[in-house]
């Protein structure tokens, strides 16, 4: 790779390949990876460094490459057409800012990992390959000033704003102008034609024959406009069980639960995760629900009610209450109590240019109130638990904004683990952003690893930002949240970090404390990390004059310290190999 690209600042001067023992690249400048002690690169970011040449192909010998970033150079000439090929589990894919020419590849629509992908500021020509729809991770996407036209692809999982194409003017399509039709007659046309001719005579044929007998005309037709099909297939299954915990929640049937979700309609989906799809369900008018479809488990129906069965029991305020659960099929649900106020990420990250409603005291007390929960999960339930999911999308806001941890205990119902890469690309250790340093090269699950997350989560909170990155960063830096905290931190920077719109309203001093414990929770070495419980007290001691925490159920752990083993703890059920 260093032979194909000229230096003229010499940034790779240190990439010297003298030293042939294994994990000496891993010290090179913008390369880091799985493991320090074996060539597995994890991520490439060589941004803004005033590189010059092609695509570098020697790429492709990077085969566990998730990251590549070589934004802000002098890169020219085409995308590799067999980019995918040569980045496989790329997850964050950053071209912009270059001299690139040519056509997008299609095959990138076969990197179904890419979370992120930027193209934005080359010189990119032709059409958008409506392939690209398919990506149904993309959360992220920008091929703003190239020269591209034709019709913007229309994305599975996603709507990207006109900005993520602005100045190519031949574009067309949402969220941009209608494209205009064209008067020209060409073979596609042609075509076209050709093939309706031939289906209109298969349409006349089946009316004739089909439609016009007593029984077709009875017969509805029914499109499946949502696209859950899935819900088609256990309507009407009986001998379904939906077996409840409480008492005190009105018996319900599976033919209940598909009333109350309109057959599991798009229109009541309140979220979407690595678990599953989350529907909200109306029982009657002033009665709630929330009915949560696994996703992918491959555990069995007596697995699954043994899982429930302890799941079931495990009761604290800061806890989403399981209710229930209900096995039809290949389909396993779950049903909770309804979280009037949806979750903290909504919450604190409304939309562009619209502020979040949370004041400081507010977030102080989600703060506490979500490491309470999640120390009552490490110390005091029995069994323990660890949560290995833990993001502000898995935390919910009740009527009082209390917090509430959903997805609890939901990781044994997963895949079973491997170590294969695909096994952390595929979102097995938590949500981009969240995920505990040391996961990718261990594939250890820890109590440290919620610590590290719930940090993030913290670092959320105090500065506003997103976990994937921050909205201004300095040109010279492209990282995430906690790396860009960790920079401002070693510069003694880190007050600059807290949401401005907190700033000089009387809480400077809690702010600043709030962050360093935040800081704490993230560090790189997890023996460094506090125990949750240990979170919880600094933050209870923050936040100890607005009597957030009068309401104290967390135990004294016994042991505090790092020698905690992970077999005592519910993390998987399956025992991990080498």
């Amino acid at each position: 790779m260093k032979e194909s690209i000229r230096d003229p600042e010499g940034h790779l001067s240190r990439w010297d390949f003298s030293n042939n023992s294994e994990g000496s690249i891993c010290k090179f400048n913008g390369v880091s990876c799985w493991h320090d002690d074996e060539n597995r690169v994890l991520t490439i970011k060589l941004g803004g460094l005033g590189l010059i040449g092609q695509f570098p192909s020697g790429l492709e010998n990077c085969s566990s490459l998730t990251g590549l970033d070589l934004a802000n150079n002098y890169f020219a000439g085409p995308i590799p057409a067999k980019i995918s090929q040569m980045l496989p589990f790329v997850t964050v894919l950053d071209l912009s800012s270059n001299n690139f020419s040519g056509e997008i590849p299609e095959s990138l629509a076969n990197c179904t990992y890419l979370n992120v992908l930027r193209l934005n500021d080359n010189e990119l020509t032709g059409q958008i390959p409506p392939q690209l729809g398919l990506l149904n991770r993309l959360k992220e996407f920008s091929v703003a000033n190239n020269n591209l036209q034709g019709q913007v692809p229309t994305f599975v999982n996603a709507t990207f704003s006109a900005d993520s194409y602005a100045s190519n003017p031949g574009l067309c399509g949402a969220p941009l102008d209608a494209c205009r039709g064209s008067s020209k007659i060409n073979t596609g046309i042609i075509a076209g034609t050709t093939i309706g001719m031939i289906a209109l005579t298969a349409i006349v044929i089946g009316v004739i024959f089909g439609y016009c007998s007593p029984r077709a005309r009875k017969a509805k037709k029914d499109d499946d406009p949502e696209g859950n099909k899935w819900a088609k297939s256990i309507k009407g299954v009986k001998g379904v069980k939906v077996s409840m915990f409480e008492k005190s929640v009105t018996k319900v049937s599976l033919k209940d639960l598909m009333k109350a979700t309109n057959s599991f309609s798009k229109n009541n989906i309140i979220g979407s995760g690595r678990t599953g799809t989350m529907y909200k369900a109306v029982v009657s008018e002033n009665h709630f629900l929330m009915i949560k479809r696994l996703q992918d488990t491959q555990r069995s129906e007596k697995e699954f009610m043994a899982e429930m069965n302890t799941l079931g029991t495990v009761r604290h305020r800061n806890l989403v209450p399981l209710l229930g659960y209900c096995a039809a099929k290949k389909e396993r649900f779950l049903i909770y109590k309804y979280i009037p106020n949806g979750t903290l990420y909504d919450n604190l990250h409304p939309g562009e240019n619209e502020p979040s409603r949370l004041d400081w005291q507010m977030r102080l007390k989600i703060a506490i109130g979500a490491a309470r929960g999640l120390s009552w999960l490490h110390h005091s339930c029995n069994p323990r638990i660890i949560h290995r999911n833990i993001s502000s999308k898995c935390i919910l806001l009740d009527k009082d904004f209390e917090p509430q941890l959903a997805d609890f205990g939901l990781a044994r119902l997963m895949n079973p683990l491997d170590t294969h890469l695909s096994t952390f690309v595929n979102g097995e250790f938590g949500d981009i952003g969240y995920v505990a340093p040391e996961y990718p090269r261990t594939l250890v699950v820890t109590p440290k690893g919620d610590v590290f997350s719930l940090g993030t989560v913290l670092l959320e909170l105090v500065t506003g930002e997103l976990p994937t990155g921050i909205s201004n960063p300095p040109e010279d830096f492209r990282g995430s949240l906690v790396e860009w905290v960790q920079h401002l931190s070693k510069n003694s920077k880190l007050h600059t970090a807290v949401d401005r719109s907190l700033i000089g309203k009387g809480y400077d001093d809690e702010l600043h404390q709030f962050i360093r414990v935040a800081c704490n929770c993230v560090s790189q070495t997890p023996k460094d990390r506090p125990t949750m419980f240990e979170v919880y007290q600094l933050l209870r001691a923050i936040g100890e004059k607005y009597n957030f925490s009068a309401f104290d159920d967390i135990s004294i752990p016994i042991d505090t310290d790092n020698a905690v083993h992970a077999d005592e703890y519910i993390v998987a059920l399956e025992t991990i190999t080498e």
